[in-house]
């Protein structure tokens, strides 16, 4: 038992740093999305014998002319290049449509997200140090589950924030930035990796402390139990030689057995009841 609780402890802590490390190189990146888009072609600054397609060439030297602005509308597609392109939280351009109040929410939501993580994590740590009790190690595990799931919560509302706003964006955006196509990166798949192995640390703390705390409860039930054969045996007046109950069949569950003579026999570790909580891995 003690070895598989360890065990579901060095898991969390292995989740949560995954997740911890996954966020913070998806937040770092800028590969959530990438595609491509039409872009203006600048001006050609070469000589003129020289055929450019990746510029637009007029004949006049004055820029405000007249026939250059007119040169230009009448070429249609061909003023236009296409580029790639990749987006990320920091280096994105919906600010372009009025939504930087959205990218900053998200950007916001991002580091409590990384900062909860990591808060998690270092409360899996203490929990795993020798030095602390049984309770406060359950109060350390509550806790660390807590800080996990609410920074896997706040991950989830910062990846749709993000792409709520890039899709605005592609729909609302200027026709000179407009991506013709885009897909999802690798900087998203490591976003959304990162909450998936948040979540599985944070179900995996959870779960240890409850089982923990249904066992400290079979245990004590089972304790009132035997109190109260006791005191009824007590009250009925029997002899002695009866007293005696009974003692669990495993070895292993030797302690939970009570001697309602109020005599512990040399076998049994007077504080083993004390030390019940210390099972706890």
């Amino acid at each position: 038992m003690c070895i598989q609780r360890a065990q579901r402890a060095s898991l969390a802590l292995t989740l949560n740093y995954v997740a911890l490390v996954l966020a913070i190189s998806a937040v770092i990146t800028s590969y959530w999305c990438e595609g491509t888009r039409k872009v203006v072609k600048p001006f050609c600054i070469g000589p003129e014998n020289v055929k450019q397609t990746y510029c637009i060439r007029f004949n006049s030297s004055n820029v405000d002319d007249n026939k250059l602005v007119q040169y230009i509308f009448e070429t249609g597609e061909e003023k236009f290049l296409v580029r790639k392109f990749h987006v990320g939280i920091w280096f994105s351009c919906e600010e372009s449509v009025d939504l930087t109040g959205v990218l900053w929410l998200c950007i916001v939501a991002e580091c409590l997200y990384i900062a909860l993580l990591f808060t998690g994590g270092a409360l899996m740590v203490l929990e795993l140090c020798p030095c602390f009790n049984v309770m406060n190690r359950l109060k350390l595990n509550a806790f660390a589950a807590l800080c996990t799931a609410l920074s896997g919560l706040f991950g989830m509302i910062a990846h749709m924030m993000f792409i709520t706003a890039f899709q605005l964006a592609v729909l609302l955006g200027p026709e000179d930035w407009k991506p013709k196509t885009w897909v999802y990166s690798w900087s998203y798949l490591l976003a959304w990796g990162s909450f998936a192995t948040c979540m599985g640390s944070a179900v995996t703390a959870l779960n240890r402390y409850t089982k923990t705390i249904t066992e400290f409860k079979f245990r004590w039930r089972t304790i009132e139990k035997r109190l109260r054969i006791k005191k009824k045996i007590r009250e009925l007046d029997l002899p002695e030689d009866l007293w005696y109950i009974t003692s669990l069949s495993e070895q292993g569950d030797q302690h939970t057995a009570l001697y309602l003579n109020g005599s512990v026999p040399s076998w049994i570790n007077p504080s083993i009841l004390d030390n019940w909580g210390r099972e706890y891995c």
